[in-house]
């Protein structure tokens, strides 16, 4: 293209390299990395910047077709320490074999109309309610899809409810790899 040379690089190292990079640089003032506080409820929901002043320990996922799991100890020292295959090519394949959507946005455009316990069994379906003795709150997921054992259940589970119970199976396997990294990680 014209004069323009383009040189391969690593894919994990570019991450690492162009994370510390955009926090760096403010956009209209605004910082580039953020959290949300108070995700679960919408109306006390914020969006607050994050300091990547002295990150170190630092956890990043990346998440494509798989998932690769860096733990970042300096600008210059990282290692993959996980991945898994299930990931954004997963969810997309998956919406494609049961809703019949053509895109990543198509997919992500149904998931975020569904409702996914009409798909999945919830820990108070089993119990009741929460299960208290092991703190496990009667909204979490016991089994993804599975209410879709159920005939009754299968026909009034539309595509949208399909798609975010997609979203919310990827979703919650990559945190909770995330989360076993992390502990493993980081010593204390």
């Amino acid at each position: 293209i014209g004069n323009l040379q383009l040189h391969k690089v690593d894919e994990l190292d570019s991450l690492v390299k162009g994370l510390l990079f955009i926090d760096s640089v403010r956009f209209n003032g605004q910082a580039e990395c953020y959290y949300f506080e108070n995700a679960s409820h919408p109306e006390q929901c914020q969006k607050i910047p994050f300091n990547l002043d002295d990150p170190y320990p630092l956890l990043v996922v990346n998440i494509g077709s798989g998932v690769s799991i860096l733990a970042v100890h300096s600008k210059d020292s990282y290692k993959r320490v996980c991945g898994t295959s299930l990931g954004g090519g997963t969810f997309l394949g998956l919406c494609s074999l049961l809703t019949g959507c053509d895109s990543f946005e198509e997919a992500l455009e149904m998931a975020s109309s569904g409702d996914s316990t009409k798909a999945d069994k919830l820990v108070r379906d089993i119990y009741g309610g929460d299960y208290e003795r092991f703190g496990l709150p009667g909204w979490a997921v016991a089994s993804s899809f599975g209410n879709m054992i159920y005939k009754d259940k299968r026909e009034s589970a539309s595509k949208e409810d399909l798609a975010r119970a997609t979203l919310v199976t990827i979703t919650n396997n990559i945190g909770s790899i995330a989360r076993m990294c992390a502990v493993n990680e980081v010593k204390l």
